[in-house]
């Protein structure tokens, strides 16, 4: 299938979550690689995601119902690949892929510093899509605060567009 879709932009999506770890609760921040996201309307806003079920992304999406979607530049793709490669139950991926830290506006999430750009959403549908949740949110905030060379997929390696 990725030989007839590729390339596809990569996108670094946040989350947060009060999350029970080795027996306490803690809120917790995280971030996925994903490459499977797209627009789906325009009125009103609205922004989709698919990640995998047995994600730690997915399960504090599910809960919080909020992400934050971060557009990335070629720069950094070190930062997506230690993203989209470790879990985040119990690693800080901020602090792991050297990634700043910033609130959003609109939801309790936060935003990548160095990202080209975000948009914040609040989930209001889930769709189950075989071995990945595909979740729908609406977009309540968004900032393209630089241009730049988005960092995309091709197949199982990264290149800059």
């Amino acid at each position: 299938m990725s030989k007839l879709t590729d390339p596809r932009q990569v996108v670094l999506v946040t989350c947060r979550e009060e999350i029970e770890i080795l027996g306490k609760n803690q809120v917790k921040d995280n971030i996925i690689t994903i490459a499977w996201h797209m627009p789906v309307s325009f009125s009103p806003n609205l922004y989709a995601i698919s990640v995998g079920k047995t994600r730690f992304s997915c399960e504090m999406i599910r809960k919080s119902k909020a992400f934050v979607v971060n557009f990335v530049p070629v720069e950094l793709e070190k930062a997506a690949l230690t993203c989209g490669t470790k879990s985040g139950r119990y690693a800080d991926k901020f602090k792991e892929a050297g990634l700043g830290k910033e609130e959003s506006e609109s939801i309790d999430c936060p935003v990548i510093k160095e990202a080209l750009g975000h948009m914040e959403c609040e989930v209001i549908n889930e769709v189950d899509a075989g071995d990945h949740i595909i979740f729908i949110g609406r977009v309540l905030n968004s900032e393209l605060k630089k241009a730049g060379k988005r960092l995309m997929q091709k197949e199982k390696e990264f290149i800059g567009a």
